[in-house]
């Protein structure tokens, strides 16, 4: 059974730049059976798809975001990290990391994925 945690801060200040961590257990991220991913939901909104890095290192992000996110993998420590740059209140939201074993670009249905984090919230305010 994989589990996924997310890990950061709570409170971001505007134009900061956003790290969130997932830390993988129950499967071994250099064994390239998963893809994982980032998801959010602003509140009041719907989920968003962020981006997804592969076994390999390959990533995709949202094109809306890919200016300023990247995700980093950890292998030793089972690790992947989002970096959001230079935050605004918009990005405010519930983050959930995820796991899936097909590429999954930029759909959202739970049902697609294999396992999800619980979620971290993140406000971003002054």
């Amino acid at each position: 059974q994989v589990q996924l945690q997310e890990s950061g801060p709570g409170l971001v200040k505007p134009w900061q730049t956003l790290s969130l961590t997932c830390t993988v257990s129950g499967a071994s991220m250099s064994a390239g059976l998963y893809y994982w991913g980032w998801i959010r939901q602003p509140p009041g909104k719907d989920l968003e798809w962020m981006g997804v890095v592969s076994y390999s290192g390959s990533t995709y992000y949202s094109p809306s975001l890919k200016s300023r996110m990247s995700i980093f993998r950890d292998l030793p420590k089972n690790q992947f990290t989002l970096q959001l740059l230079s935050v605004a209140p918009e990005d405010t939201a519930v983050y959930y990391c995820t796991a899936s074993k097909g590429l999954i670009v930029g759909a959202t249905e739970k049902v697609l994925y294999d396992y999800w984090g619980q979620g971290t919230q993140v406000i971003v305010s002054s």
